[in-house]
């Protein structure tokens, strides 16, 4: 009995720790545990979204204005879609912006960067409604992709500069 204050003490401060732990890692996870917040759905088709993932973060300028909320595969064209849950404060974003999917850093998480469109009442402009699909996007850029392109056209250079001097030694 004498010990029991202390036990139930220490048991609290241990539920407490656990419990600081598990909201720690949701907020570094990106995750949130209130699902208040009001968004709607924009689309965007790419050719190729490297490895752009669920839950990957929709900025302006630096500014996270929304998560890719599903990433799936046209039936017909057979090109990503992926479907953008946007903060429904965030809802004067031109139908004249680019969405593309730009990486953080050199190998750093892929995100959708979304590029503000001129607006303009007076020629027609509109606001993204839910539903709506970019017209312009720009696809990720692979590394690999990038690397072998480059060893390829070296090596092309070198035959082809090879040519060029066996030709001229024929002359």
């Amino acid at each position: 009995m004498k010990y029991i204050k202390a036990e139930i003490l220490v048991g609290l401060f241990v539920l407490l720790g656990i419990i600081a732990s598990v909201v720690l890692a949701l907020k570094v996870a990106g995750l949130v545990l209130d699902s208040d917040t009001q968004s709607y759905k924009l689309y965007a088709k790419f050719e190729n979204i490297g490895s752009l993932r669920l839950r990957a973060p929709v900025r302006i300028g630096g500014v996270l204005i929304g998560r890719v909320s599903n990433i799936s595969l046209d039936k017909q064209s057979l090109t990503p879609v992926v479907e953008l849950s946007i903060e429904q404060q965030y809802n004067q974003i031109s139908s004249e912006s680019k969405a593309a999917i730009q990486t953080s850093g050199i190998i750093g998480e892929q995100y959708i960067s979304i590029t503000p469109g001129f607006y303009d009442e007076d020629m027609g402009s509109e606001y993204f409604k839910d539903g709506d699909y970019f017209t312009d996007t720009g696809s990720a850029l692979v590394l690999e992709d990038l690397i072998s392109k480059f060893v390829f056209n070296s090596s092309q250079d070198k035959k082809e500069d090879q040519k060029v001097a066996d030709e001229q030694d024929k002359e």
